[in-house]
């Protein structure tokens, strides 16, 4: 006779709609609402889901995320300093250091004495460097709406403005 165990698991899964994975193996969907219920959970999942396209669309412009990061606020704030990118971005500075290197090395940017504080260089991108933040930042945008195709323009808003909200 089976136990009751048994018998409850038995009823459990012969109730249960399977789908099948490409293998042909049966799959169930896991229950992962608690996980669902984290923010953190919750975050990391949705950026995964924009990073792997950002990725892809970013690999013609040689640039991943922090480094198209970078080169965005500095297109939009020139003279910008290496101290306030890393306080920016939450980067440490020798990170930043060979960042900018190889900026540089790419021809993307260059350095200037800083107007104001005679110990720091101004960073400024090059022609290059703006052409290639065009192209890039456009791309981005492009994404951007395609990965919240599903969400209206006021919640697309108000995402981010509860997301910031968290951070800033």
């Amino acid at each position: 006779m089976p136990s009751r165990k048994s018998r409850s698991s038995s009823a459990q899964t012969a109730s249960k709609p399977e789908s099948q994975t490409a293998t042909g193996q049966p799959s169930e969907r896991l229950d992962a609402s608690y996980l669902e219920s984290l923010i953190g959970y919750n975050a990391r999942r949705a950026a995964l889901a924009v990073i792997g396209v950002f990725l892809e669309r970013m690999a013609p412009y040689g640039l991943r995320p922090v480094e198209f990061s970078t080169l965005s606020l500095i297109h939009h704030n020139p003279g910008v300093t290496a101290r306030q990118l890393c306080q920016t971005l939450g980067l440490q500075p020798p990170n930043m250091v060979g960042t900018i290197a190889q900026f540089e090395k790419r021809g993307l940017l260059r350095r200037r004495p800083h107007p104001s504080d005679g110990r720091a260089q101004g960073l400024h991108l090059t022609p290059e460097g703006q052409a290639l933040m065009q192209r890039a930042e456009l791309t981005a945008t492009e994404l951007e709406v395609e990965a919240t195709q599903r969400l209206s323009p006021t919640e697309r808003a108000r995402l981010m403005a509860l997301l910031q909200k968290i951070y800033l």
